[in-house]
């Protein structure tokens, strides 16, 4: 199936579907940058449905591309819950499960979150981290952003009417009263967000249907 047209609204008739299409996106998104000037793809990935998604179609998409391909991806998490990567919430740690040993990109270039620190300084050590990946950019500079949306419309662990949707200087916040447990999270801020050259929602299910409709009627404003 065709890539979903830029700045649309694509509607699948099944998570299988949806996989494929988001997979191939993946896959397209990456083969054109690393045939860029950079010669580079950097990926930031949401979880929830997504991981298992993900997980499903991503290593046949991305595999015709080769290791050596893969080899120059970088991994970034747009949100991490604050436990263990054992954990059954962990984004990474699902991740790392269920995709990453099936897909040869280098440990050194998958950024996570360490989630043995305290939040604040959790947060600090993952934007140093992004620093350090991005440099060069005053705030990083995702090729692509794979975002959900809640059915209360959050993305990543920006959730409604939060003082952190006024954050304008951090790139990596802290969060220790998240409406949705477990409370203790860190996140990627909307300027990282907007600076992003492409950002994917992805939803799935009815409960979402109702603020996907209002997300796409703002749009048209």
């Amino acid at each position: 199936m065709a890539a979903p047209a830029p700045g649309l609204i694509s509607v699948f008739s099944s998570s299988q579907e949806l996989g494929a299409s988001l997979a191939q996106l993946v896959a397209q998104q990456a083969a054109c940058c690393l045939a860029g000037a950079r010669a580079r793809f950097t990926l930031g990935l949401s979880g929830g449905s997504l991981v298992s998604m993900l997980a499903r179609e991503l290593p046949t998409a991305a595999a015709p591309a080769g290791p050596a391909s893969l080899a120059r991806w970088t991994l970034g998490f747009c949100d991490e819950r604050l436990v263990p990567f054992e954990h059954a919430e962990s984004t990474y740690g699902l991740y790392r499960t269920h995709l990453l040993s099936r897909l040869p990109i280098p440990d050194s270039q998958v950024i996570t979150v360490n989630p043995e620190l305290p939040v604040e300084e959790a947060a600090e050590d993952y934007a140093k981290k992004l620093r350090q990946a991005f440099q060069g950019d005053s705030i990083p500079v995702f090729d692509l952003l794979i975002l959900g949306v809640g059915p209360d419309g959050h993305t990543c662990s920006l959730f409604p009417d939060h003082p952190l949707l006024q954050e304008r200087e951090k790139i990596v916040a802290p969060i220790s009263d998240s409406p949705k447990p477990p409370p203790q999270r860190v996140t990627l801020t909307l300027p990282v967000l907007n600076a992003a050259r492409t950002i994917i929602f992805v939803a799935t299910g009815e409960g979402k249907a109702a603020v996907l409709k209002d997300l796409s009627s703002q749009s048209r404003d």
